[in-house]
């Protein structure tokens, strides 16, 4: 009798831990769910890991604006450079994964980083978890009017004869600027001296007072400044000219051949945000970049609009990390 009893017992609590289990797992299953019907309720963090002024910067506050519009609740940009990106980045790693705290990522912090810096803090594959790809950037070198080249095949010709005399600033080491400067100096075989600054708006500031001669910088952060002649329009780093530059050749066509480097900018939140939440951002920025007033915008500053899907997102990243590790290891770059 005993026995019985004990298995009788011993029966009703492995069916009591049953419904707890299915409980918990029904639980479990549904408050992802509830939580994307709710979110946001408050302002979401959107960081721009670079100083104001640069690509980063001008494409972070964009979406910002429209996502505030479309998700009902204010997206509030935040600069917060340093170290390459790193900190920024870092930032987003630490907070909770409820997607109140995003961060606009790029070539610098999610491809080149991990090669740069022997100790980086994050691991962009294991510690962020991809939203979408916003869009693919050019780069345009520009140069200080002051400078007597018109184009890459003349700064070349000029670099040549004057080596190490000129001077391109760039976001940081290991930033798109910088691999962009290193590539052409590959190349072509010049020696240009490269000067880091804390952003590729930094840089940009000097490049316009005339204390560095080049920069290599996203279409969008300059076209007011070529438009107006305080900058010249050397040439453009992707495979084929911009609509909003099309007097400007590519430096491929200047004759660099194989010069290639297209920047590119994406939304990602903390590893671990439930996958509805993502989903629910990923669909909002894809209504921002489908809006006329931005979609036309990229497309005017010879930006390609993207989008994919979060897992196409992470693909992407990966294959980037693979093709960047051996320039970032050739060119011999070294953190700030």
């Amino acid at each position: 009798m005993v026995s019985l009893m004990r298995n009788l017992q011993i029966g009703a609590a492995a069916r009591l831990w049953r419904r707890v289990f299915l409980c918990a797992a029904a639980w479990t299953a549904i408050v992802p769910g509830t939580f994307a019907q709710d979110y946001p309720n408050k302002a979401i963090r959107l960081i721009i890991p670079f100083a104001p002024g640069g690509t980063n910067d001008v494409i972070g506050r964009l979406m910002a604006a429209k996502l505030s519009e479309i998700l009902g609740q204010q997206v509030v940009p935040d600069n917060r450079a340093g170290a390459g990106g790193t900190v920024g980045i870092e930032l987003v790693v630490k907070t909770p994964p409820d997607g109140y705290n995003l961060v606009i990522g790029n070539i610098a912090t999610l491809a080149i980083n991990p090669t740069l810096y022997p100790k980086l803090s994050y691991d962009p594959l294991r510690d962020l978890q991809p939203v979408t790809l916003i869009a693919k950037v050019p780069q345009v070198l520009v140069a200080h009017p002051s400078l007597p080249a018109k184009n890459a095949r003349e700064l070349i010709a000029l670099a040549k004869t004057r080596p190490g005399e000129l001077a391109y600033g760039s976001g940081g080491n290991g930033s798109g600027a910088h691999v962009s400067g290193e590539m052409l100096k590959m190349l072509a075989k010049i020696n240009l001296t490269h000067i880091p600054y804390k952003g590729v708006g930094p840089a940009q500031i000097d490049l316009l007072a005339g204390q560095i001669q080049l920069v290599f910088a996203g279409v969008p952060s300059v076209v007011p400044y070529v438009k107006t002649g305080r900058l010249r329009a050397l040439g453009i780093t992707g495979p084929k000219r911009v609509v909003t530059f099309p007097e400007v050749p590519t430096i491929a066509e200047s004759g660099v051949a194989n010069f290639d480097v297209t920047m590119w900018y994406g939304v990602l939140a903390a590893a671990g945000t439930p996958q509805p939440l993502v989903m629910k951002l990923h669909g909002a920025v894809n209504r921002a970049l489908r809006a006329p007033e931005i979609n036309e915008r990229l497309l005017a500053e010879g930006s390609e609009p993207s989008g994919i899907l979060p897992d196409e997102f992470s693909a992407f990243i990966k294959n980037e990390l693979t093709r960047w590790a051996p320039v970032i290891k050739a060119s011999g770059a070294k953190p700030d």
